[in-house]
């Protein structure tokens, strides 16, 4: 699977670096370790003198400046790091979903960067980081179909899969996932997000059974 920056897009938003990780995995129940984590994840936050100004770090900040380029209102249409900041400032945990998932969460939250996670039996070919267009939907995870025009989207052979908001049914990670494509998605430069595919890498490693990474920079 080949994944690149459509050049529309590029020119858009001029600084988007990807960070790709693959790997075989095993989904299995969130361990008690890795609920730990997210708990001192959660507690790191919240001990912040004023939270909401976590809003304003330079990741999220970048992923709104991104998305008003595209011409969508960023109050409406969140990167997934910062609905998941949100829910933690209001006192909610992390969702507990699998181990796989769980993960990607976590380093979602820590890094300040939308991270997509696909089931890679279900991506058609190569995969393609563009502008959703006209009329474009899917059904996300959990939710109504998403408007797709004017947003970053992940697009196979079949269509769009997936967006730094919110992934599709299609592509979704299950209890019978094998192997993963997870994408950390950086407005503000790639330089931030080696790191961080590292800590995912080692994350899944420890929490999901992961084995046989590769691991790519995109820009």
């Amino acid at each position: 699977m080949i994944l690149t920056i459509d050049s529309n897009l590029k020119k858009k938003c001029p600084a988007i670096g990807l960070g790709l990780v693959t790997a075989q995995v095993h989904a299995n129940e969130t361990p008690e370790a890795l609920v730990e984590e997210m708990t001192l994840c959660e507690a790191a936050v919240l001990k912040i003198p004023d939270p909401r100004t976590i809003l304003e770090a330079p990741a999220i900040s970048s992923t709104r400046a991104g998305y008003k380029a595209l011409g969508k209102d960023p109050a409406r249409y969140r990167g997934s790091a910062e609905a998941l900041l949100r829910r933690i400032i209001s006192g909610k945990h992390f969702p507990k979903i699998n181990s796989i998932v769980d993960c990607i969460n976590l380093v979602s939250v820590e890094s300040r960067l939308p991270v997509g996670l696909y089931d890679l039996a279900h991506v058609q070919g190569d995969m393609l980081f563009r502008v959703g267009g006209k009329g474009e939907t899917y059904k996300g995870i959990g939710k109504f179909d998403l408007n797709l025009e004017g947003l970053p989207v992940f697009s196979d052979a079949q269509g769009p899969h997936g967006s730094p908001t919110s992934d599709s049914e299609r592509t979704m990670v299950t209890a019978s996932t094998e192997k993963v494509a997870a994408i950390l998605v950086s407005f503000s430069g790639h330089q931030v997000v080696e790191r961080w595919c590292q800590r995912l890498s080692s994350l899944l490693e420890k929490y999901a059974e992961g084995r046989d990474f590769y691991s790519q920079i995109v820009v």
